[in-house]
């Protein structure tokens, strides 16, 4: 293999794993743990494993085509484009508006800000605007990089810290666990399943990405290349899901002390879940560390949810390229005000807003899932490129086990 070719590769894995390693890795990993210890530990990896085809396709078909997954759904038919269209746009008003609340608090904790959320959340978005608009892709994959590394490190040290702890010391005699199995246990459960390790909406932006990067290195990688590039960054939020499970598990699971609803409150948990283990010295540099990582979060999602819309409408309406970027523009504005307004509702609800937007995001996967598989195996794919049968029976079973669950949801919510 060539390894030059390798490089010039990689970087829509690393964006995607700052995408994911957000809400669902920092917040909902970390919540599994300090509510149910280890107990959902094989839940989580078992996600990410029946969630995997959907986003290796994604990586797949562009490699194959050097078309974005986009143009694969358009292939399918008109109606499928309008389809994910809709449901994009209600994922990713709610999903954005959900990140920015979370970094609004990471934010306050970190300057120790005493001004309202709504009016740190409009700041962060002015932000992040900003930075897309001045650095483009090439800033958004060269941050991301040194990011995902600073804080993978930092989360590995912490929680083999907090292993080689007694962590059986602050464990009350009795612990009692919400139940699973009941209403309010499921919903915890999709809220988990939801993000982890991203919406499978998600599985597009690494597409979109690789077509940027080939742009920005004059270099269109093969099949090989591109799944090494996809395995770094998808095996690497797995990983880390598994390490912020633990986090939550050894450092609050046991002690009586739940996660706050309130974003400033959340935020100066999340951080405390660090040093508490590394010690109270640390504090300004896991505050930093974890804020940066939920700014790339805020970065990926802003550019790659915009960029999808975008794309969907240059599709829909027949334009050339030259207009896609304002839809980019547009969107990403449209996006920005609307998670004002949102957040506006849930202001003192960060808890409520998270499983609101994972849930959504879970309810809607099967329907993402289900066009992804029909994409790289329908009749404009190459047949020598197509899925292994193993890789299509492990996306048969993803797609049954979205649905089953989605309906278990549906059956003790509302019946």
């Amino acid at each position: 293999m060539n390894y030059k070719n390798l490089i010039k590769t990689i970087g829509p894995g690393i964006l995607f794993a700052g995408a994911a390693i957000g809400g669902s890795h920092l917040i909902q990993s970390t919540r599994a743990g300090a509510n149910y210890g280890l107990e959902l530990l094989p839940l989580v990896l078992l996600i990410n494993i029946l969630k995997y085809p959907f986003f290796e396709f994604g990586h797949r078909y562009t490699a194959v085509t050097g078309e974005s997954l986009l143009h694969g759904y358009f292939k399918l038919g008109k109606s499928t484009v309008i389809l994910f269209l809709i449901l994009n746009i209600i994922t990713a008003l709610v999903n954005a508006a959900a990140i920015t609340i979370v970094t609004a608090g990471l934010t306050a904790n970190l300057f120790a800000s005493t001004l309202p959320a709504a009016y740190i959340s409009v700041i962060i978005l002015i932000v992040t605007l900003a930075i897309l608009f001045i650095g483009h892709y090439s800033f958004l994959d060269s941050i991301m990089k040194v990011m995902i590394v600073a804080l993978t490190l930092t989360t590995v040290i912490t929680v083999i810290i907090a292993f080689n702890i007694d962590i059986t010391s602050h464990i009350t005699k009795e612990v009692t666990k919400p139940d699973l199995w009941s209403s309010a246990g499921i919903a915890f459960l999709l809220a988990l399943m939801g993000w982890m390790p991203a919406p499978i909406e998600a599985s597009v932006w690494p597409s979109l990405w690789a077509l940027e990067r080939s742009k920005q290195t004059n270099y269109k990688p093969k099949l090989s290349e591109a799944l090494i590039d996809f395995h770094i960054g998808y095996i690497g939020t797995t990983i880390m899901a598994l390490f912020f499970v633990g986090l939550g598990a050894f450092v609050m699971f046991g002690t009586g002390e739940t996660f706050s609803n309130s974003g400033i409150v959340f935020s100066s948990q999340l951080v405390s879940l660090y040093t508490k283990t590394i010690g109270n010295w640390s504090e300004i540099i896991i505050s930093t560390i974890v804020f940066i990582t939920m700014m790339s979060t805020m970065l990926t999602v802003f550019d790659a949810y915009p960029r999808t819309l975008a794309g969907l409408i240059e599709l829909l309406s027949g334009n050339v390229t030259s207009k896609n970027n304002n839809w980019y523009w547009i969107s990403s504005l449209i996006m920005a005000i609307v998670s004002i307004v949102i957040i506006g509702f849930f202001v003192s609800g960060l808890k409520t807003l998270l499983d609101f937007a994972t849930i959504l995001s879970f309810l809607a996967a099967p329907v993402f899932a289900i066009i992804n598989y029909k994409v790289v195996t329908s009749s404009f794919m190459p047949e020598q490129f197509k899925p292994k049968t193993w890789l299509k029976i492990l996306s048969i079973s993803g797609i049954v086990f979205l649905v089953a669950f989605s309906l278990l949801f549906i059956v003790t919510k509302f019946i």
